[in-house]
């Protein structure tokens, strides 16, 4: 999940090691470790030093930029088959940015240098790590052109969007709408369109009294799509 405006984004990259046959796989493996992460948890620190990446098999991964002056921004919500730890996956330099557990999480490590040697003899694991990286240009490209061009409104709207997309679960009875089947607190959505969670809390009551969704023991329910999507486009959106 990331603040995005293109569709294509909403679903989870392939992993890297998709296309890779048995023997390649146990050789990638041998060459990581398997770590597991509790909530919460620093998988990287930004500004530590950048050495190989962090694929991750289980759990959540949230992305995220701290200022100098102590605020946040989230870039994204990594799902299993994707990797964190880029651009220098081959180590070198320091983190520009972190990455953390948003629930337990297993990650299988993989330490640049070897993982640079295992890229020159595995031409699929090479063309694994350029297509996950080209994915990730994408992503952060369609962040910055949302962070630059869109109002709070219409960043609220499109991760409402999202998150019914990629986690939407819908009802027997229409009138019921789409239930987010996600937990994300009003502080993480926030993070996620640069806002504070106090405006992100008047602004979801606003969207609940005029019957756009429901909150109900921290589940949305999308009850009106189309007020949604006429938000995002720049309709009204506050």
């Amino acid at each position: 999940m990331l603040l995005s405006e293109e569709g294509r984004l909403v679903a989870p990259n392939p992993s890297m090691l998709a296309a890779l046959g048995p023997e390649d796989l146990a050789r990638i493996r041998a060459h990581g470790r398997s770590v597991s992460y509790g909530r919460g948890e620093l998988i990287l620190r930004q500004g530590a030093r950048h050495d190989g990446i962090a694929l991750i098999e289980r759990g959540l991964v949230r992305s995220f930029y701290a200022a100098p002056q102590g605020r946040e921004i989230t870039l994204a919500y990594w799902r299993p088959g994707a990797f964190v730890g880029g651009p220098d996956v081959f180590g070198g330099g320091r983190h520009i940015w972190a990455a953390e557990a948003a629930r337990p999480t297993d990650v299988l490590q993989l330490p640049g240098a070897g993982l640079r040697a295992l890229a020159r003899e595995v031409p699929d694991l090479a063309l694994g790590i350029i297509d996950a990286l080209s994915y990730k240009a994408l992503c952060y490209s369609s962040l910055a052109q949302m962070l630059g061009t869109r109002s709070l409104g219409e960043r609220l709207a499109q991760v409402l969007l999202h998150m019914m997309q990629v986690h939407g679960v819908s009802d027997d009875d229409p009138a019921k709408g789409v239930a987010v089947a996600a937990s994300f607190t009003h502080a993480e959505i926030a993070a996620l369109i640069g806002a504070t969670r106090q405006w992100v809390t008047i602004s979801l009551n606003r969207l609940q009294r005029d019957g756009a969704l429901s909150q109900k023991r921290g589940v949305i329910r999308i009850l009106k799509p189309e007020t949604i999507v006429a938000l995002a486009a720049g309709g009204g959106a506050r």
